[in-house]
């Protein structure tokens, strides 16, 4: 029935995230209404942490995007040719990563109104909305850093494109001419389309740039507080979990039959 109603996409049980994710929807939706919330009843949330332990008692746990660190994404980065479509990719793919791993939609509303240039090839992006600043509240950490190859590639693609007000990153339209500003799901496309291109295999997606981003920000001792400062993180343990899955296969403890 939910899957003929279009609530489901195929039958069986739905993910755990899924169901947090509706949960939280129907909960946002009573208290916009101001009726009593049936979330908060103690039954409800009992059952929930119910739920949450039998998933984990069959073996199902959320499903992570694999992390696009310095190494694929240069693979990926190698596919992009000097063409207005691959001028954008590249410039896209590096902007995400190297300023900080932006979210999708932080990148699809990136506008020159908002970028500066500090020389030639280098720029500093103000991001002023985020998921984790959303009354755009001015903080020093709003300003991200577009260095670099990153920068190089920006300035290559706002010359070939001739893009000086609006949305910085657009749709290419047949016969080379610019559209509209990107949507999120776009940076998802780009994201795997490259990877394919590049024959690298794993599950990535517009999220492995964030991730791959404090991922090798871990990978290179890179201090906790300039990763936050860069990706916008409020909460210590989420970085962690980046950089402490990478740093266990790293580890010596881990070799030490060896």
């Amino acid at each position: 029935m939910l899957v003929r109603g279009g609530y489901k996409g195929k039958l069986g049980a739905m993910a755990h995230n899924t169901l947090v994710h509706r949960i939280a929807v129907l909960s946002k939706a009573h208290q916009l209404q101001q009726l009593k919330n049936p979330c908060h009843d103690p039954k409800v949330r009992e059952l929930l942490s119910r739920t949450r332990k039998a998933y984990a008692k069959r073996g199902v746990r959320s499903q992570k995007k694999d992390a696009l660190t310095k190494d694929p994404l240069q693979a990926i980065l190698a596919t992009c040719d000097e063409s207005l479509r691959g001028k954008r990719d590249r410039a896209l793919l590096l902007f995400a990563w190297a300023s900080g791993g932006r979210r999708r939609s932080e990148v699809t509303s990136a506008d020159m109104q908002f970028l500066k240039r500090v020389n030639a090839t280098e720029f500093a992006y103000t991001l002023l909305y985020s998921k984790t600043n959303q009354s755009g509240v001015e903080h020093p950490e709003n300003i991200k850093p577009v260095l670099g190859a990153a920068g190089i590639a920006l300035q290559e693609w706002l010359q070939i494109s001739g893009i000086t007000t609006g949305s910085i990153f657009r749709r290419i339209r047949k016969g080379g001419h610019l559209g509209e500003a990107l949507s999120p799901a776009a940076v998802r496309s780009i994201v795997k389309e490259r990877c394919a291109l590049a024959g690298i295999e794993g599950d990535f997606s517009a999220h492995s740039l964030r991730s791959g981003f404090v991922t090798e920000a871990g990978r290179q001792n890179v201090p906790l507080a300039d990763t936050m400062g860069l990706t916008g993180h409020h909460s210590v343990a989420t970085v962690l979990g980046y950089f402490r899955s990478e740093s266990t296969l790293l580890s010596r403890a881990a070799r030490l039959f060896e």
